[in-house]
């Protein structure tokens, strides 16, 4: 372990500026590489693009940093980590540790350990024998090494691809606990409620869950249970999440990303600083920087509903979004457009904000005008 602040960092995930902007409000330098290179983030880091995970790394081959912090995208591929990690400090869960936290069989262990539940899963050799027969209401196929819920959808009998498994489907609410691990224990900075699309694809979270009292407190109790035992077992460094259904009574615990999931940016300032600190195998409640607290209410992305050119970055509205497009960018239907953060709004609220510069941006007026500037 490297003594005292790391150098530069080297961030890299498929968006890199949330990492970036919490590490750098945490008095970090910071390089990053991601598959945007949005607006806000050049604004206060350096770095290049690249369209894949694979391309992302190789372009990491060259380049000086003290230390890396991987996101989004790289916990699936532990061999890639290996490389980013190849001459760097690694801030995060170390890749030999991956497979592990990443496996469904052994994630339900450590909730069942830890007093919570899980789903029954089967492998895609097994698809055909759970009790409860082929009924899309019932289970559910998943891929085993995806993210943000794209690719779940209701399994209705056949054959399992290679890559997935079949899950059973658990009503209730769809929660993640934002945890700090040490590889011994975790402190958990604060549990939120999931919003999707299209039944399961993730696009925001909301802090706190929109549960009564009682039933909130109950399922932090319980987070925090399967937060520590899932640090223990599986020596889970740094930030990271575990995401669940609550069903009234019990926490049913789906799956956890051993890296900063995209929660975090509700909890910060300090957020980065406590990924470091756990990182580095030290208690974040043993140290001497202040705990990250909440700081935002709601996180959503916009997706666009058609094809969209982006506008110039002086038309978005200050002050809650963030990721923004360049300039005359093409934005395909069904690829995120931007972020929206708010401190006070209801997740209704910001969807209705969000829906209005959706439209705004789709008017043709707004398009000529940004084409006569590209």
């Amino acid at each position: 372990m490297s003594a005292g602040r790391p150098g530069r960092i080297l961030v890299v995930a498929v968006s890199a500026r949330m990492l970036a902007q919490l590490a750098v409000a945490d008095g970090y330098a910071v390089v990053s590489l991601d598959r945007f290179g949005d607006v806000d983030l050049r604004a206060i880091a350096p770095g290049a693009t690249a369209p894949t995970n694979d391309a992302l790394a190789a372009l990491a081959d060259g380049v000086h940093a003290e230390a890396v912090v991987y996101g989004a995208g790289l916990e699936n591929r532990p061999e890639l980590v290996r490389r980013l990690a190849a001459g760097r400090e690694l801030l995060g869960t170390p890749a030999e540790q991956l497979s592990a936290v990443r496996d469904p069989w052994a994630v339900a262990a450590a909730a069942v350990a830890a007093g919570a539940r899980a789903p029954e899963s089967h492998p895609p050799a097994a698809a055909r024998l759970p009790a409860g027969g082929p009924d899309a209401g019932v289970w559910l196929r998943k891929p085993r090494a995806s993210g943000g819920g794209r690719g779940i959808r209701g399994w209705a009998g056949g054959r399992l691809r290679a890559n997935e498994i079949l899950q059973r489907r658990v009503p209730g609410v769809s929660c993640s606990a934002v945890a700090i691990g040490d590889g011994r224990d975790a402190t958990v900075l604060g549990i939120t409620e999931q919003l999707h699309r299209r039944r399961y694809e993730w696009i925001g979270n909301v802090t706190p869950p929109r549960l009564p009292a009682a039933e909130r407190d109950e399922l932090d109790g319980r987070l925090r249970a399967v937060c520590a035992e899932v640090a223990s077992r599986f020596g889970v460094r740094g930030a990271f999440g575990v995401d669940v259904i609550w069903d009234g009574r019990e926490a049913w615990v789906l799956e956890v990303n051993p890296r900063p999931t995209a929660a975090l940016e509700l909890f910060g300032p300090a957020a980065f600083a406590a990924h470091v600190c756990g990182a580095r195998g030290v208690s974040v409640l043993t140290s001497d920087m202040p705990s990250p607290v909440r700081c935002a209410k709601v996180k959503l992305v916009l997706f666009a509903d058609r094809d969209l050119r982006a506008p110039d970055p002086a038309w978005w509205p200050s002050g809650f979004v963030r990721d923004i497009p360049h300039r005359g960018e093409i934005i395909r239907r069904g690829a995120p457009v931007c972020t929206l953060v708010s401190v006070t709004a209801e997740p209704t609220e910001l969807a209705h904000r969000g829906a209005s510069l959706l439209a705004a941006l789709a008017g043709p007026a707004l398009l000529d005008r940004t084409a006569a500037r590209a």
